[in-house]
């Protein structure tokens, strides 16, 4: 070191310095977060969040990111509805001053709303670096979620946004005077009072008006009327507070705000599934891809976890066969499951393996989900069903063992404990010897928590989808049969036929044993369903809003 060289404690502390991200998170539809946004949640050391859309923005955020809660200001404002957040400008200069980096999600756009401005001034006071994320205003997402246009083609003015709660005499008088559309955001509470102010301003009492509660999410409900006659359809509907009450009613009142036209512009509530609670039997992994599909008829899917995989109770055997792949034993390996994919490369991984163990072997994949699960670990099937993804489909592609064109005869079959022998059998056919190998075992999961179980036997969901006779006998086993109401769906006649067995009723059947086929089939259902009401002019409801006082049976 030269003597003129400070040392590393002469060195002045440089006090780590903070960041704050003021985000909006729309207005209440995660899918409306901007990439913006989540690339600034994923990076968040600390998350402030209101509590309307802390589950939205929480999805995004790292493991262990830290939640501080924010407390309401008076028990009065909480009852009405309305939270005032009283230390969110202090957790978040907090934290800003400890040099970590934090993110303050608000609902809607952060530029509208004025905690988060004045927090926003506090930063800058402080020299404390800080971004604007917006998010899509409530009262312009809302409308478009409900099918309502704010301005039709042959215009009609301007548009104007009124905050019922703050809104002065003179606000109403000059927006009753104007003949633009006008969206306002109220309370179940107070949009009966806006809609008369507005008349007594000058609005025709026959104005075009529409009332969102729960906008953007899948309990939004939309109900159209004139500003005269709303309070009394609101009546009628018997329409209640939202459990989230602090999330803005939205009414859209004006000639040209294409209110009228609503039935045929409702894009989002006539989705064939819409609000409905669909039941997911299945594994964590293995549901993913079919709530996302459930999601984009519009359900809410509940995954429930029946059967729990576990290794096997001896491994040698596994581990004997896992050799064989790379001392060159076998012609072919077949995976029948994503969780038998999923043994095999713990395994591989567990000898400090690879997919290039598979080289020279050829690979079958038992349907498109197996396939996938293969491509992720690097190795790409030779073979996949042509026709039906099952064991059966899976022999009819299957080609016989030929001496002179296969130098070896043997196939690998990792599996499940309770598979059943379609494919040895097949295989055996077709000339092939099988090492028929136990790579997982799966039991039944522990029971769901009993708020789910009692919607299951009570009725609470909407439908729920069996992807095989052990989902059906492991669902009844750990949580009870579910309902009468409850739509029941099915992949296939072996399913139905386990589900009938446990006197259920199966309304909906799979065309092809495809897990995404099934949610079509649903979706079918709930599309005539649908249809079968509006044309009787009927409400349309779920099956959970129709309670009979008999459970229902199936027929004989």
């Amino acid at each position: 070191m030269s003597p003129t060289s400070p040392t590393t404690s002469a060195l002045p502390a440089v006090a780590a310095q903070g960041h704050v991200t003021f985000l909006g998170a729309g207005p209440g539809d995660p899918g409306l977060l901007t990439l913006r946004a989540v690339e600034a949640l994923a990076g968040a050391d600390v998350l402030i969040a209101e509590p309307e859309v802390l589950d939205v923005v929480r999805t995004h955020a790292r493991a262990g990111v830290d939640t501080p809660q924010l407390t309401v200001a008076d028990e009065a404002s909480a009852t009405v509805g309305i939270p005032v957040i009283r230390d969110a400008a202090n957790l978040v200069m907090e934290a800003a001053r400890s040099g970590r980096r934090v993110v303050r999600a608000v609902s809607g756009d952060p530029g509208l709303d004025g905690h988060a401005g004045e927090e926003m001034l506090a930063c800058a006071a402080e020299g404390i670096p800080f971004e604007v994320v917006p998010g899509i205003a409530t009262a312009v997402g809302v409308p478009a979620y409900a099918g309502v246009p704010l301005r039709a083609r042959e215009g009609g003015g301007d548009v104007r946004f009124v905050e019922a709660k703050t809104a002065s005499a003179r606000c109403w008088s000059e927006v009753g005077a104007s003949d633009g559309t006008l969206v306002v955001s109220a309370t179940l509470e107070t949009v009966g009072a806006a809609a008369s102010e507005l008349v007594s301003a000058g609005r025709k009492p026959d104005t075009p008006m529409s009332v969102t509660v729960a906008g953007t999410t899948t309990r939004q409900r939309t109900w159209t009327a004139t500003l005269g006659s709303i309070a009394q359809v609101l009546k009628q509907a018997k329409v209640l507070p939202s459990p989230e009450g602090y999330r803005p009613v939205i009414a859209v009142v004006g000639e040209h705000s294409a209110a009228a036209q609503r039935e045929q512009l409702s894009w989002f509530e006539s989705k064939p599934l819409f609000g409905w609670r669909v039941l997911v039997p299945r594994t964590k992994e293995q549901a993913a891809s079919l709530s996302d599909q459930l999601r984009s008829y519009g359900a809410v899917p509940h995954e429930v976890p029946t059967i729990a995989v576990e290794p096997p109770r001896t491994p040698q055997q596994m581990e004997r066969a896992v050799k064989g792949l790379v001392t060159g034993r076998y012609e072919w390996i077949a995976f029948t499951s994503v969780n038998a994919v999923k043994a095999v490369r713990e395994k591989f991984e567990e000898y400090g393996l690879d997919a290039r163990a598979f080289a020279g072997i050829k690979v079958a994949a038992v349907g498109e989900q197996t396939a996938r699960a293969l491509v992720e670990f690097g190795v790409k099937p030779d073979l996949v069903p042509s026709g039906e993804q099952s064991a059966a489909g899976l022999l009819e592609d299957w080609p016989p063992y030929d001496p002179v064109f296969d130098p070896i005869d043997r196939v690998f079959l990792p599996r499940a404990d309770i598979a059943t022998e379609t494919l040895v059998a097949g295989l055996i056919e077709l000339g092939w010897e099988v090492d028929d190998v136990t790579a997982y075992r799966t039991v039944r999961a522990s029971p769901p928590p009993a708020d789910t179980r009692e919607a299951i036997k009570g009725g609470g969901f909407d439908a729920v989808l069996f992807t095989s006779s052990s989902t059906v006998r492991n669902l009844v086993g750990i949580a009870g049969k579910p309902h009468n109401v409850t739509v029941i769906a099915c992949i296939g006649p072996a399913t139905a036929k386990t589900a009938e067995e446990h006197g259920l009723r199966v309304d909906v059947l799979s065309p092809e044993p495809s897990v995404g086929k099934l949610a079509e089939a649903l979706a079918e259902y709930g599309r005539a369903r649908r249809a079968a009401a509006l044309e009787a002019g009927d409400p349309v409801t779920r099956p959970s809003e129709r309670r009979p006082g008999a459970r229902r049976r199936r027929s004989t």
